[in-house]
């Protein structure tokens, strides 16, 4: 699912080829993507694109007269930049917004139809879309602190949970906590001051330094290589590769959709973490610690 550093690139570039640009029209190329009919999309054209908002991992629209629309791309849409007019691709183009000198397109690979728009007027029925998770690159760090403390989750959950942190997903929350030298299953309750002053150094870094990475990658390109999985990362997705930093093996937890990568060497002291499933399946044969590996 694109995070924080991939939408801001999204932002950037729909800025830069489209801000200030009348809108001509909304086409459908499904009408399951359009979760609300008021306004309706005609309520749209001829309106002037005044910027764009992210509101966690939502993509906002503005455009004048307080009329917005909200993009979510969930884990496998992406955004698009066409000639003007462009048709949209055949099952798996949703929806285009067509100005004059060209097209902002979504598109979503598979089979399954999770993308979504609603188009909503006026500032208070935006509002809707705040999950109340903290902006990371925003927040000081007592108010970062605050955030993670009001409730006790792990930590992989409390940095995914959009109520707690707005942005990060799946991916960024492994690079960060392994930034920060922390397990993904510790307490948020368990955290000392320092820790939490590290954890909040680490995701503004991280985040920061990712944003920044995929700015240079791409340069005046519409960016187009938008994953979860970049080479430069030190353990999402690579599991069984050596940690840049300690070189212990990387290990993951798998659970449903979503998998957790970490460094035993540089976040939990050595210990391999359960699997919920293989470790059950093991038993006494599953690995404690990196020297059981």
């Amino acid at each position: 699912m694109p995070e924080l550093p991939d939408l801001a690139l999204y932002q950037e570039h729909i800025e830069t080829r489209a801000r200030g640009r009348e809108l001509r029209g909304i086409r459908l190329g499904s009408p399951f993507v359009l979760r609300t009919v008021e306004p309706p999309p005609l309520e749209f054209a001829g309106r002037v694109l005044e910027g764009t908002e992210r509101i966690g991992k939502r993509i906002v629209l503005a455009f004048d007269g307080e009329r917005y629309a909200v993009l979510h791309l969930m884990v496998l849409g992406r955004l698009s930049w066409r000639l003007p007019q462009a048709r949209l691709a055949k099952g798996t183009g949703l929806v285009s917004f067509d100005f004059d000198h060209g097209c902002l397109q979504l598109g979503e690979s598979g089979h399954k139809r999770r993308a979504s728009l609603h188009l909503v007027r006026g500032a208070a029925a935006l509002a809707q879309f705040q999950r109340g998770g903290i902006e990371p690159l925003v927040a000081d760090a007592a108010a970062f602190a605050a955030a993670l403390t009001r409730e006790n989750f792990t930590l992989k959950r409390a940095l995914t949970d959009p109520a707690v942190v707005a942005g990060v997903g799946n991916a960024y929350s492994d690079e960060i906590l392994h930034r920060a030298r922390l397990s993904p299953f510790k307490q948020t309750h368990a955290l000392s001051a320092a820790e939490l002053q590290r954890l909040h150094a680490a995701a503004q870094q991280v985040l920061q330094e990712w944003t920044r990475w995929l700015r240079e990658e791409a340069g005046d390109r519409w960016p187009s290589k938008v994953t979860a999985f970049h080479k430069g990362m030190a353990v999402h997705g690579k599991f069984g590769q050596p940690c840049p930093v300690c070189g212990a093996p990387v290990q993951r937890i798998v659970h449903a959709d979503n998998e957790c990568n970490y460094c035993p060497g540089c976040q939990t002291g050595g210990r391999i973490l359960a699997d919920r499933a293989l470790s059950r399946l093991l038993k006494d044969s599953w690995p404690r610690t990196l020297d059981d590996l």
